[in-house]
């Protein structure tokens, strides 16, 4: 497995990691074993940055992630996991004050079992909470030892500027894909100025530019993307052939439109690196897969043609979420 550096002085990281969240909720019906099992797989493959949040299943998927590292394993990860998103009576707030931030990290670390994250994001934002509060708290939790670097996601470029005046920041987690480039335009050359790494999820576009989705009842009932506007009528037709010309593209290239996809993000810069979720062995085998794929510059040109930016139609988001992004 080839290996990334997260920031300045992060740690080293495979091309590709593994986001865990799907294995909690979602996406469909959940299995531990299978979930532990891919976890172990992906370890074997060298695919070492596992990517969780606390609020993944209520805590389970942290949970999860250590009874998969618990004993000789926990060495062979880079273990990434988020505050600041929380779920009370049903309802979603956002919570970035230093006062959570050093609660949070408490919780965390007794449902991973862990004495220390290596990456510790702020999973949103809240814009009346000033970024440098914070990232002042990340800070003491780095001296104290509890935390090694910090990250931010979905955060915008000049919060990106503040925060890193602060402390180091070693990455940014943000929604990159294919379908999804709205990074390019500030944020990401922001990120490539102060010297931190890019985390896209939702790197295969939740999953729609695999060509697999065609249609949202074919889904599970408590699948997210049911309600994610991409899918939806009009949307979903008009993607749909985004999806055949990254299927066509990947098809000239004896490979899947996944691993297409991921090559592509890879393609952009080796401060990118993407986490795929699966629940799945096979699937993460095709994904790590992908870095190992080299893109030639006519298959780059077909892909920027085909998909440039602005080019997925509806918002990445139902709108009501919307405000929780790019803060």
């Amino acid at each position: 497995m080839k290996h990334r550096t997260l920031g300045t002085n992060g740690p080293a990281v495979s091309a590709v990691g593994l986001g865990l969240m799907g294995m909690s909720e979602f996406y469909g019906a959940t299995n531990d074993t299978e979930s532990i099992t891919t976890i172990h797989r992906a370890l074997d493959l060298g695919v070492n940055l596992l990517d969780t949040a606390d609020i993944y299943g209520a805590g389970h998927n942290e949970q999860l992630l250590g009874r998969a590292l618990a004993g000789r394993r926990r060495d062979e990860a880079v273990v990434a996991t988020k505050f600041g998103s929380r779920l009370h009576e049903g309802t979603f707030t956002v919570d970035s004050t230093p006062q959570y931030a050093k609660k949070a990290v408490d919780a965390s670390l007794a449902r991973l079992g862990l004495d220390h994250i290596d990456l510790y994001y702020l999973h949103r934002r809240n814009p009346a909470v000033p970024i440098e509060d914070t990232v002042g708290a990340l800070a003491e939790l780095v001296a104290a030892g509890k935390i090694r670097h910090i990250g931010l996601s979905e955060v915008n470029a000049d919060t990106l500027r503040r925060a890193h005046a602060v402390h180091p920041v070693a990455a940014l987690q943000s929604e990159y894909s294919l379908w999804e480039r709205g990074l390019e335009a500030k944020t990401l050359p922001t990120a490539r100025e102060l010297g931190i790494a890019v985390v896209p999820y939702s790197p295969v576009g939740r999953g729609f530019l695999s060509g697999a989705i065609k249609d949202v009842a074919t889904l599970a009932a408590d699948d997210y993307r049911r309600y994610d506007p991409r899918f939806q009528g009009e949307n979903l037709r008009q993607n749909l052939r985004l999806a055949d010309q990254v299927r066509a593209v990947a098809a000239e290239a004896g490979i899947t439109p996944t691993q297409l996809a991921l090559a592509w993000l890879l393609h952009q810069g080796d401060d990118i690196v993407p986490i795929p979720g699966t629940k799945r062995v096979s699937y993460l085998e095709e994904n790590a897969a992908a870095a190992d794929i080299e893109l030639d510059a006519r298959q780059l040109a077909e892909l920027e043609a085909a998909l440039p930016p602005g080019a997925a139609a509806g918002l990445r988001y139902p709108e009501q979420l919307m405000h929780r992004v790019d803060n």
